[in-house]
């Protein structure tokens, strides 16, 4: 067998398992909850925001962990992914991000989510729990392209998908505000998954 027949062999060998694979994911039965760290994985390209002694992928990952640990200690299954997967199905999903903007201060909090009925009234369940306690400026819904048209919603199929922009980094008054803040947060949103699906559990104390 030549170099051209093996390497496509080779190249034939692996479509049909990225066939088999997807086949597979679709058979399955959708993970209860998928957690997106923004950015996590990344070394190049749009790694996310990055403000004097801490980054934006720093707080993603150490609020989605949190997020994600709160869930299966009330039993709940849980899927904790980077920024690039393959493709997952899953009842309910969030993507964590922390926002960043060029004139500092200008921007805040805000929610994305693929158009559908059940995502947007996800969004809402959260905005309902977040917009009272965050003191700072919130954007309208899906107020950007990356929002409304976010990569992942492709691949993460999720009846319910949320991305949380959970405030500027690069605003002083709000970094210092959340900084001590970041685990409430991520029980709060723990607690938004939990009563999506249906669980009771106790609410945090913010």
């Amino acid at each position: 067998m030549n170099i051209k027949n093996k390497a496509a062999t080779v190249f034939t060998v692996l479509i049909l398992l990225l066939i088999g694979y997807i086949i597979y994911q679709s058979l399955k039965a959708p993970t209860p909850v998928i957690i997106q760290a923004g950015h996590e994985g990344r070394t190049c390209g749009n790694t996310g925001a990055v403000c004097k002694n801490y980054t934006e992928v720093e707080w993603n990952i150490l609020v989605a962990n949190e997020a994600a640990r709160q869930l299966r200690e009330w039993g709940i299954e849980v899927k904790r992914v980077p920024a690039d997967v393959l493709s997952q199905r899953a009842q309910v999903a969030v993507a964590i991000h922390f926002d960043s903007a060029r004139r500092i201060c200008r921007s805040g909090a805000s929610v994305g989510y693929p158009d559908t009925n059940a995502s947007r009234m996800f969004a809402t369940h959260w905005k309902q729990l977040y917009k009272p306690w965050f003191p700072f400026k919130w954007h309208n819904d899906n107020f950007t392209d990356n929002l409304k048209n976010y990569y992942a919603y492709k691949t993460i199929r999720a009846e319910k998908f949320a991305v949380l922009e959970l405030g500027e980094i690069t605003c002083e008054k709000q970094a210092k505000w959340l900084r001590p803040r970041l685990e409430k947060i991520a029980k709060l949103i723990a607690y938004t998954i939990a009563t999506e699906l249906g669980k009771e559990v106790p609410k945090p104390k913010l």
